[in-house]
């Protein structure tokens, strides 16, 4: 089973930065354009994410604020809809102590790490995660409003062999 291509990554190695980083990412025209593809967005016109990975007694902390200019499709009337994004985050990340168990333990308080894979953390994906989940699962334009077609007199398979009946003329 192969991974799919993330739209946008930015790997860091950890062993590589002891003492922490900061960088600022912004991806140029081709990644915003796989970020919005991905994200099922109209268009990404900036997007921006400042990112700080420092060390914690038990892993790491990746906090952080992305910015975006951007547009959704209106689930009614399919026009893209403008939004601006300026929000922080925080995360908590720890690397997987037990390397000889397939187990993996799930809990599902919120104060449980991301697990870090590898040794490396990759800044892209989460700086795309977080801009996910600040867009509207249902965007929906101002005003507007699903309307249910009506319903068919008749539902039933046969009603089509009934309209190709001769008629009873005599």
């Amino acid at each position: 089973m192969t991974l799919p291509d993330l739209p946008y990554s930015e790997p860091v190695r950890l062993h590589q930065i002891a003492g922490g980083v900061k960088r600022t990412l912004e991806p140029d025209a081709a990644a915003r354009a796989r970020i919005a593809k991905a994200l099922d967005l109209a268009s990404l016109d900036t997007f921006t994410a400042e990112m700080e990975l420092t060390p914690t007694d038990s892993g790491w902390r990746l906090s952080g604020r992305v910015r975006a200019k951007l547009a959704q499709i209106c689930g009614i009337t399919l026009e893209p809809l403008p939004l601006e994004i300026d929000a922080p985050f925080v995360l908590t990340l720890a690397e997987a102590v037990d390397e000889e168990s397939d187990e993996i333990v799930i809990t599902m308080d919120d104060e449980s790490p991301d697990l870090i894979e590898n040794g490396q953390i990759d800044l892209g994906q989460y700086a795309v995660e977080q801009l996910a989940l600040r867009l509207d699962p249902f965007p929906r334009k101002p005003g507007a409003e699903f309307v249910q077609p009506p319903e068919p007199a008749e539902i039933s398979p046969f009603a089509v062999l009934k309209q190709l009946r001769p008629s009873d003329e005599g």
